[in-house]
């Protein structure tokens, strides 16, 4: 065998550490298909799955432009706005298009599209606004380019909800009765659901889309991104058009920012314009500082963990506790925001990076592979 040859054959090896990632990914996907048909499907571990997902994506987008671009947009409501409504424009069935525009003589759209397709075009037709407001928008810069992107979102917000455009977004009443994540539950001859796919179906849908922002950020175009991040002047001097690997960045992230939106109108199984307020963006942000500023994984792991805390593990504090007859002070509505907030404080504080800061799954276990091949070489001399 000749020296090329070896040489080949090491390129083409894979990294033990990427493999141990993608196998605990794909364990995840199992326990969750497994955990679906074994659970109760009204279960509140299930509805922070689902709103997890959702919010991963549209983290991990948000990361792609802040994170790995270097460019402040507080927009994300906007666009998930944008996509949420395309989709639920699109995929009401026309015999229920009646009942949900019945103030606007069934609505402008007599035709509905399938639910795969039309989260496609909820992500393009959310990459057109990204096109459309990025040309001036863009050239703006840190806190100008932030107030920029929050004052469109709120902009369009209001737009929406305009009554002269009530015959294609229903003006400020809701669409609702379009396919939602339970219509992919497999049922029987008799409408009893035989195999649940409704928690797993919305991690698919994330991590085919993280997947592709992953090969993104390892393929020139990312690297890019994270050059004109780290110094515009030198990434200009390398041959880079800033403006138009902006205006990719920008457009890219709105794209997977309108498929979020989609897949949080399929969670809620209704869409309003006044859902999408600023407060939504902040969300997103707060997720992407905690994982990380930088770590597609801490914007994972981090949604999951706002969801949970926010949805489910907290919600005691809202509500009165007697431990006999003796009542446990400051418990009441409200008083869960305030240990919320604290608790993120103490994250902000003394994890300044976040908990993944820029690493990555597979970096785990590429320190500990170091660390223990250290130890032999240690323990041989």
């Amino acid at each position: 065998m000749t020296m090329n040859a070896k040489r080949n054959m090491q390129v083409k090896k894979v990294n033990p550490s990427n493999l141990i990632a993608a196998a605990i990914i794909a364990a995840v996907y199992v326990v969750v298909f497994v955990l679906e048909q074994i659970m109760p499907p009204t279960s509140m571990l299930f509805t922070v799955l689902k709103k997890g997902a959702v919010y991963a994506l549209v983290a991990v987008s948000m990361n792609l432009l802040n994170g790995f671009t270097g460019l402040f947009s507080l927009g994300q409501a906007g666009f998930m706005l944008i996509g949420a409504y395309t989709y639920g424009i699109l995929t009401i069935p026309v015999a229920q298009r009646a009942a949900v525009y019945q103030y606007y003589d069934g609505g402008l759209v007599q035709f509905a599209m399938p639910v795969i397709p039309a989260m496609i075009l909820a992500g393009l037709v959310a990459a057109v606004f990204a096109l459309l407001i990025g040309m001036p928008v863009l050239r703006l810069k840190s806190d100008y380019l932030a107030i920029a992107t929050l004052g469109f979102a709120e902009i369009i917000r209001s737009i929406f909800q305009w009554d002269k455009l009530g015959k294609l977004t229903n003006g400020s009443n809701m669409l609702r009765l379009f396919p939602s994540f339970n219509d992919f539950n497999i049922k029987n001859a008799n409408g009893e659901v035989v195999v649940y796919l409704s928690t797993l179906v919305p991690f698919i849908i994330t991590g085919v889309c993280v997947a592709l922002v992953v090969m993104l950020l390892h393929s020139s175009y990312g690297r890019a991104f994270m050059a004109i991040r780290d110094d515009e002047i030198s990434a200009e001097a390398m041959g880079i058009n800033l403006a138009k690997h902006k205006q990719q960045a920008f457009c890219i992230s709105s794209f997977f920012a309108g498929v979020g939106g989609a897949m949080l109108a399929m969670y809620s199984n209704s869409v309003q314009a006044k859902s999408f307020t600023s407060a939504m963006t902040y969300e997103i942000l707060l997720i992407v500082v905690i994982g990380g500023i930088g770590s597609v994984t801490g914007s994972c792991l981090s949604s999951f963990l706002f969801v949970a805390c926010s949805e489910w593990w907290l919600r005691f504090l809202d509500q009165k506790q007697m431990i006999g007859s003796w009542e446990v002070p400051l418990l009441r509505n409200g008083f869960r925001l305030v240990v919320f907030s604290v608790i993120i404080m103490v994250v902000v504080l003394f994890f300044r990076q976040g908990i993944m800061g820029t690493k990555e799954l597979p970096d785990l276990f590429r320190k500990k592979k170091k660390a223990s091949e250290a130890g032999k070489e240690g323990a041989a001399k």
